[in-house]
């Protein structure tokens, strides 16, 4: 199996050739220098001074033989180096290990923003629910507050309403203990205010339509609104009254059917509210 030739032996080899024949060169230049050279010799004694006639030549110096340089050494022949076959070589691979520190410190990122984000949704939440219960607590003592004080005002309606029905039925037995006064002993009263009632209490009795559910011995407070000239505005029944709320209905609307009420002849006694006890004994 043949040896292959490296770069480094190429080179050696190209090295040594060339000192070889720097040496060469540099043994004929010293052989060369050699032979020119002249030796000069110094007699002993006294120096002879002496004047040529004619002329004169020196001897002709001896040509040397020089030296035979020696041989060029042959080129060495350098060995043929076959090309390398190319072996098939893997792909290389990219160095990720750098893409992957940066991927795993995005994604650190990534969890830790996630982390705070629902922190601080987690946080909103918390003063969202502690807000809506101030609310509620906040309506529900105004709501409270507000049926304290309904069921304050109603009492103070009921104790009103008590009150008045009170205030009517003593205005009531005011009134009937005066029209008792007024017609004396023999239930006769000749004044022209006995009459006048009398009048308005005959024009109401003949406008009513009896209905079949009022009692004998019908007692109810009736309150009209009337103008001069007998012409009413209103007609009201109140407590007391021991009818039923269709009998109530019905005394109303005698009234309303005999306006106007009796006027001429009592202008002098004319009253714009009247108050009286309507009566039915069957």
């Amino acid at each position: 199996m043949a040896a292959i030739e490296t770069s480094g032996d190429r080179a050696r080899a190209w090295l040594l050739a060339l000192v070889v024949h720097l040496a060469a060169v540099g043994l004929m230049f010293v052989g060369l220098w050699w032979t020119r050279s002249a030796v000069v010799v110094t007699p002993p004694g006294p120096v002879i001074e002496a004047v040529l006639v004619g002329p004169a030549q020196a001897p002709k110096p001896r040509a040397s033989k020089p030296k035979p340089a020696p041989p060029k050494p042959e080129p060495k022949e350098e060995p043929k180096v076959e090309p390398k076959k190319a072996e098939p070589t893997e792909p290389v691979k990219p160095d990720t290990r750098e893409q992957e520190r940066v991927a795993a410190l995005a994604a650190a990122k990534a969890e830790t923003e996630k982390k705070e984000q629902e922190e601080r949704k987690r946080q909103q939440q918390v003063l969202l629910e502690e807000e809506k219960k101030k609310q509620e607590a906040a309506e529900k003592k105004k709501k409270l507050e507000e049926e304290k004080q309904q069921q304050l005002a109603d009492k103070k309606a009921r104790e009103l309403a008590d009150k008045q029905k009170k205030l009517e039925q003593q205005r009531l037995q005011e009134l009937l203990e005066a029209e008792e006064a007024k017609t004396g002993g023999e239930g006769k009263d000749d004044s022209l205010l006995a009459q006048y009632i009398a009048a308005i209490q005959n024009a109401v009795t003949n406008n009513w339509l009896r209905p079949d559910s009022a009692p004998a011995g019908l007692r109810c407070t009736l309150h009209i609104i009337q103008i001069p000239g007998g012409e009413v505005i209103s007609a009201k029944v109140s407590s007391p009254c021991n009818a039923d709320a269709v009998t109530r209905d019905s005394i109303e609307q005698a009234v309303m059917r005999a306006s106007p009420l009796p006027y001429q002849g009592f202008e002098q006694e004319f009253q714009r509210d009247i108050t009286f006890n309507f009566r039915f004994d069957g």
